[in-house]
């Protein structure tokens, strides 16, 4: 009496073993150089096919100006940031040479409006000196407000949700978007409480996107603040 071994067919290879064969057996292509040559694959820049030479050709060619359009993009943004930096280094020194405190608090809206192409502009301080207090500057500013000031450790920037800083603009009615940066003795992000609010307005909804970066806003922040402190 014969017995019959019966084995399971083997599973069919798939394309993620052939590749994974060809991943580990770079020698294969040593040993068949011939197929490298004969193998043609559609190229996706026309119905034509191509050899897997010029297939790697048109990847490497595509990989070449991905990366040049990335070294574009970074020196764009490099002058951008440049050209930003030296208006704020303009606008530092309009603040720094205003003799009369009480010119500071319009002196920078003015300036931030027309060197950064802010259409509106408008700020309020609390704690001011005792000849300050009459000042439209000093003035308006609810418990609430102050109290959001402090809480803010970077800029907001976002939509018009109705803050009461919005009224101290000229045409509240017109923004869409806004920021609004917090006044305070030393860095943005301290916990040292809030002195004064900041706030820009713009009818563009995406001027100041919620997505947007901060950095240039914060030391906006920090400098306003050293020059303000003069009121208090």
């Amino acid at each position: 009496m014969t017995s019959k071994t019966s084995s399971a067919p083997l599973p069919p290879l798939s394309e993620a073993d052939i590749a994974e064969y060809l991943i580990n057996t770079p020698e294969f292509f040593q040993r068949h150089a011939e197929v490298l040559g004969s193998i043609t694959i559609a190229s996706p820049h026309g119905a034509r096919a191509v050899s897997l030479h010029e297939r790697q050709t048109e990847l490497l060619r595509e990989k070449i100006k991905g990366l040049e359009q990335r070294v574009m993009d970074m020196v764009r943004h490099g002058n951008e940031n440049a050209a930003i930096a030296q208006k704020i280094h303009e606008w530092a020194c309009t603040l720094a040479r205003a003799i009369d405190p009480a010119d500071l608090p319009q002196v920078a809206a003015d300036g931030i409006q027309a060197r950064f192409d802010v259409p509106q502009a408008a700020l309020r301080v609390w704690g001011v000196a005792p000849q300050h207090q009459s000042a439209a500057f000093a003035s308006g500013v609810s418990e609430d407000t102050r109290a959001f000031a402090t809480s803010l450790t970077m800029p907001f920037c976002g939509p018009n949700l109705g803050f009461e800083a919005t009224a101290w603009l000229p045409q509240p009615e017109v923004v869409q978007s806004m920021a609004l940066l917090p006044l305070r003795e030393g860095t943005i992000d301290s916990t040292t409480p809030a002195f004064g609010l900041l706030v820009l307005g713009s009818p563009d909804p995406q001027r100041f996107d919620a997505t947007m970066g901060t950095e240039f806003l914060s030391r906006m922040a920090e400098l306003a603040s050293a020059a303000l402190a003069r009121l208090r």
